[in-house]
């Protein structure tokens, strides 16, 4: 086994890539969006690890680009996390062929480019050779392409296409998606949650635009204050009994050698320099030449290019870090924490893999202290700016500062108890047992139980329904209309070659319980296999073919009443043992802005000063969320109000429990302090519109009931707001769906 625990969404990215790779139906390309950080390669290694384990007559290719030496970091990797796999590179192919369950770095250079003699020509030819031998042997193989953005070209794809992978992995941060291909986007958030990047990244924080008159070059106000952050960042490390040295990286505009003297010269007055080892620079080869010449000019002696490892560790001396291009893939340094940024003319998809060097945590967590929670972003390119906030990776902020008055506001809020195990597999097996029997009135005549499932829609027998499309089609578009033509067919269930599909099923189930694969396959093995398990709790007395076929025919209906019990209301007293902090709000915070609105006004009922409308707009906040807002402002009863954050341990936080008895925290949206005083909590949800409901939280009755335990108990009010035809209604007794029921109430009737 891999000897590294996997994230929840790292296991879910793996659980998809084995699911489509091993699914005849699906297309044979595969695009992976993975978030820098977020540990693609982990991602990858796992997932060869249980694809080999099912295919040993596989042969993964992974190929990298060649900037970074990304081949040799990406093979150390599995070596170290998965040292039972079987690793190789392009001259072992060339020496020995290919060897099945085997996977090979290649680095595209040493195969494509000609003024590369890393391989001859000849050995390129044997290279295509090798690959032909394999196929006779009757190898199969898949391809992974590493920062698959990269490698386009016409060579690449020749290689590519002699290969003839059974299916290609194309993985990046910013991936050239494809219409043809499988798609798969590991949300960013999920990334940040887990604390492996930054939960924020800011832009020009602290900037004063007067302070550009008095300048000599508007780098130095760039560099000046990048290192005053730097040197907050450095405190903050300090104080936590870290020793990391945080990383300023400052990016240069290509061909601009006066440029970079000039910063050198800068840094030199600010006690950076070569000399002191607190600067460092990394150019490419290319770069090296141009500036040998010019530095023979001017007498100097160049700098060349720094070694990464001097850079890379945590406690390393270089402070600032001058760079082109070479820093763009194949570059971990997770102490980089600001950006310089004075280039121009660069496309979108360079930028955001470089901020993605800022966001890496060194530590894979987050301190709950902002300046270290967060990476920094300064430049004046404005078009940079603007691609950037339009591709969601950073945004404009504006600091505020708490009102004297805010200051004497004092809650509390709870924390998950981690010291104890709350998965206790028998009780999830019994709860289980009792949603069934209940939801659909189940007996204990296993025959009885048959009929009424398949009253349900629930199919049995050993045969595996299957579906295909048939007719004829002028267009795409036609087979997407309802017109398109579907015939079944039957296949008898083999336990050995399905075996596979059934994994696909019970991991999808697992998603919802918590459990292991094996764990959940033997809750279900109890309910329904024969002669498995407890039988006081056995539903049905199936054959293990006609379980196989139970499990795979009815996986949506399985996977829907696992999610429906799930969100069921848990009692959150049974086993809740939270822990119970002081909150306080926090005396400053970033608020994401849109700089260019017209009409912007204060909001004088927050508790910040310099809080207003351009911080509430729909690119920051849901509509209930901004009505609520903008009721508190023309509300003369409400005090103050505060937009508590989504997660970290500087926000306000409430245990709650899901019905299979996992902790999780959840963030209430909002504080709010009437003119008496009063303390209200408020959670907006989706509300209705044209009477469908807008609220996507499976999990909302059970935040609720944890919501009522936690302010009854701290003698705070509580509700859910939703809204609806533009009106906000509150709910503050009993949760219910139905926004038509008594228990929504208009807003105004409590306020």
């Amino acid at each position: 086994m891999i000897g590294i625990t996997l994230k929840k969404f790292q296991q879910e990215a793996v659980d998809f890539l084995f699911d489509k790779t091993t699914d005849s139906n699906s297309k044979p390309e595969i695009v992976m969006q993975s978030p820098t950080g977020s540990g693609k390669t982990i991602i990858l290694v796992a997932y060869i690890e249980k694809y080999l384990d099912f295919y040993k007559d596989s042969v993964i290719c992974w190929f990298c680009p060649g900037k970074g030496e990304l081949e040799e970091q990406s093979k150390e990797k599995m070596e170290r996390f998965a040292p039972t796999l079987k690793t190789g590179n392009v001259f072992d192919i060339l020496n020995n062929g290919f060897e099945k369950a085997t996977t090979y770095f290649i680095n595209w250079e040493t195969i494509t480019k000609k003024d590369n003699t890393a391989i001859r020509e000849s050995e390129r030819k044997n290279l295509f050779e090798r690959i032909s031998e394999a196929h006779n042997s009757h190898l199969n193989f898949i391809v992974i392409i590493d920062e698959e953005h990269q490698n386009n070209t016409a060579k690449a794809d020749d290689i590519i296409s002699s290969i003839c992978a059974k299916y290609e992995i194309r993985v990046s941060a910013t991936p050239n998606q494809r219409v043809a291909g499988e798609f798969y986007e590991i949300p960013e958030v999920d990334v940040i949650n887990e604390g492996l990047i930054t939960r924020f990244m800011y832009i020009n924080a602290g900037l004063e635009i007067a302070e550009i008159e008095n300048a000599r070059h508007e780098a130095d106000i760039l560099l000046e204050k990048a290192d005053q952050v730097r040197k907050q960042i450095a405190k903050a490390y300090a104080d936590e009994k870290e020793e990391i040295r945080p990383l300023v990286l400052v990016q240069f505009p290509n061909l601009n050698d006066d440029l970079i003297e000039y910063v050198e010269e800068k840094l030199n007055s600010m006690g950076y320099s070569y000399e002191n080892k607190l600067l460092a620079s990394w150019f490419s080869a290319e770069n090296k030449e141009d500036r040998d010449k010019k530095s023979k000019k001017l007498g100097k002696i160049n700098i060349g290019t720094t070694d990464k490892d001097s850079i890379t560790k945590l406690n390393a001396d270089p402070v600032f870090l001058l760079f082109k291009q070479a820093l763009a893939t194949g570059w971990d340094c997770p102490r980089a924490k600001i950006l310089v940024k004075l280039r121009e003319n660069m496309s979108e998809t360079f930028e955001i893999q470089t901020l993605g060097r800022l966001r890496r945590m060194p530590r894979a967590k987050h301190y709950g202290k902002e300046i270290l929670d967060c990476s920094y972003l300064y430049t004046f390119d404005e078009k940079y700016k603007l691609e950037v906030i339009k591709a969601g990776n950073a945004f404009e902020t504006q600091r505020v500062f708490l009102k004297e008055e805010a200051k004497n506001i004092k809650l509390v809020k709870e924390t998950r108890n981690l010291d104890g195990s709350y998965v206790d597999e028998q009780a999830l097996r019994n709860k289980v047992y009792e949603f069934f029997k209940n939801k659909y009135q189940l007996s204990n005549t296993k025959a009885d139980n048959a009929k009424i499932l398949e009253n349900n829609g629930f199919i049995f027998g050993t045969l595996l329904s299957r579906k295909y499309l048939t007719g004829k089609y002028t267009t795409l578009m036609e087979v997407r209309e309802e017109t398109a033509n579907y015939n079944a067919m039957n296949i008898e269930v083999n336990t050995h070659t399905h075996g596979i599909e059934l994994q696909h099923n019970i991991d999808v189930i697992k998603k919802h319980i918590g459990l292991s694969y094996n764990k959940t396959n033997q809750i279900l093995k109890t309910l329904f296999l024969r002669g498995f398990g407890n039988s006081r709790y056995k539903l049905l007395n199936l054959t293990l073919k006609e379980y196989y076929a139970f499990i795979i025919n009815n996986a949506r209906s399985l996977k829907n009443d696992f999610i429906e019990l799930s969100g069921q209301r848990q009692e959150q007293l049974a086993f809740l043992e939270s822990k119970t902090e002081e909150f306080k709000i926090p005396v400053e915070e970033h608020y994401r802005y849109l700089p260019f609105e017209r009409y912007v006004k204060e909001l004088k009922t927050n508790v910040y000063k310099s809080y207003n409308t351009s911080m509430m707009t729909d690119d920051f906040r849901s509509a209930s969320e901004r009505l609520f807002e903008r009721y508190c402002e023309k509300n003369e009863n409400v005090k103050f109000v505060y937009k508590n954050g989504d997660s970290g341990q500087q926000y306000l936080s409430i245990v709650y429990g899901t019905n299979f008895d996992k902790q999780r925290l959840f963030y209430p949206d909002y504080i709010v302090q009437l003119q008496d005083d009063a303390i209200w909590l408020i959670e907006t949800k989706g509300g209705e519109s044209r009477g469908q409901s807008k609220n996507i939280d499976i999990q909302a009755e059970n935040k609720f009931e944890a919501f009522k335990r936690f302010a009854e108990k701290h003698n705070y009010k509580f509700g859910f707001v939703r809204d609806r035809n533009d009106e906000l209604f509150i709910n503050t007794t009993e949760y219910v769906e139905n926004m038509n029921d008594n228990a929504w109430v208009l807003l105004e009737e409590v306020f």
